[in-house]
């Protein structure tokens, strides 16, 4: 992927990270903090060139797909499912868009109107595909094409859910860039409350990968939280009174599989006496939602997201769809991941809250589809 560096580049906003009371602290940390920086210059960097399919089937005409939303709150959720809706309009198919609310009885109801509809298509967004196995067969008993955002912890087919494309960044790639950019913000010393929900595999990958690279690098978990992303709204501010007063001073930076979490811990931080830019300073591995965008920009209580191109992921689950339709096989591709801060939330779509790359997607999937 070819990449410009912006004129304020990210290494200007680390620069606190790299002190000299670090970098002579022994060859190990200061070794720590090179890798930690280089992964966060390397995804902090404005995304211009395309480097996704150019080829594929031209558009099967008169489809009408469905689009069962895991949560409809969820800002990654939403994004995407916008994203397919333009996508569709761009290449002539009917839309239904159904919300499963954020529980399995939800998620299973949801698709048995998906089922009544009797689309040429299916998109599975944000929730565990395997979740709704015996709705997986009955899809793929009628012969329906399922793709899917965020559905495991497999980008690409996924043999065992019968899923024709998981679409999704590098969900590794994006918890590694979150911790390596906590590790450096802490000057190497970070004191680190991890934020994950067990309801779902690649929540529990990210979350773990988010653990190991930060002891790898040296840091401290304090502790890690499983709790519902469902129930943020209840839970997050009796628990973040709860986790201020267990480790006071030495929680230094959240680090949480999704923005959402953060959507509800600045009224109980703003009660503890915090203010927007004091620690505990929170990190978000995904997905890059509007609040998020607004809170990194107005500096309260969050200062870093993770974002993926929700909108343009949304594209490619169309492409993907055309593709399972056509009967090709699937694209292939994996979409690119961006560290946005105070320095670089202007890039990249961010005036529009959201991660849109400026690389042309839009014009080189109607190029394929031929519209």
């Amino acid at each position: 992927m070819q990449r410009r560096t912006f004129l304020k580049s990210s290494v200007a906003l680390m620069t606190i990270a790299i002190a000299a009371p670090v970098l002579f602290a022994g060859h190990a940390r200061a070794d720590a903090m090179a890798d930690a920086m280089a992964v966060v210059e390397k995804y902090a960097q404005k995304v211009t060139a395309w480097d996704g399919p150019t080829t594929g089937p031209k558009a099967q005409p008169g489809k009408t797909i469905v689009v069962l939303a895991g949560d409809l709150k969820n800002g990654g959720i939403l994004g995407v499912t916008t994203g397919v809706e333009e996508a569709a309009k761009a290449i002539g198919w009917e839309v239904k868009v159904i919300d499963g609310a954020g529980s399995i009885g939800g998620r299973t109801a949801a698709f048995g109107q998906a089922m009544a509809l009797k689309p040429n298509g299916i998109v599975i967004n944000g929730f565990d595909a395997i979740e709704q196995a015996p709705a997986l067969e009955q899809a793929k008993a009628a012969g329906i094409p399922l793709v899917s955002w965020h559905a495991g912890p497999v980008i690409g087919p996924d043999e065992k859910s019968g899923v024709f494309a998981n679409v999704s960044t590098d969900a590794m790639q994006v918890s590694t860039a979150a911790a390596d950019w906590a590790y450096a913000d802490a000057k190497g010393k970070p004191g680190v409350v991890i934020f994950t929900d067990s309801t779902y595999a690649i929540a529990i990958a990210k979350a773990d990968k988010m653990k190991a690279e930060i002891e790898r690098l040296g840091g401290k978990v304090l502790e890690y939280v499983d709790t519902p992303i469902a129930e943020t709204s209840q839970r997050m501010p009796q628990l973040t009174t709860s986790l201020l007063q267990k480790y006071g001073d030495a929680w230094t930076h959240s680090l949480a599989i999704n923005d959402l979490y953060f959507d509800f811990m600045g009224p109980s931080l703003a009660a503890a006496g915090k203010a927007g830019t004091d620690a505990p300073i929170n990190v978000a591995a995904g997905d890059g939602s509007e609040s998020a965008y607004q809170r990194i920009r107005a500096g309260q209580f969050q200062k870093v997201t993770v974002a993926e191109p929700l909108n343009l992921q949304g594209w490619q689950l169309v492409d993907e769809l055309n593709r399972a339709i056509a009967g090709e096989k699937w694209s292939g591709y994996l979409s690119p991941l961006h560290v946005v801060t105070a320095d670089n939330v202007e890039f990249d779509g961010g005036p529009k809250n959201a991660f849109d790359p400026e690389n042309g997607y839009r014009d080189q999937y109607k190029k394929i589809w031929g519209k």
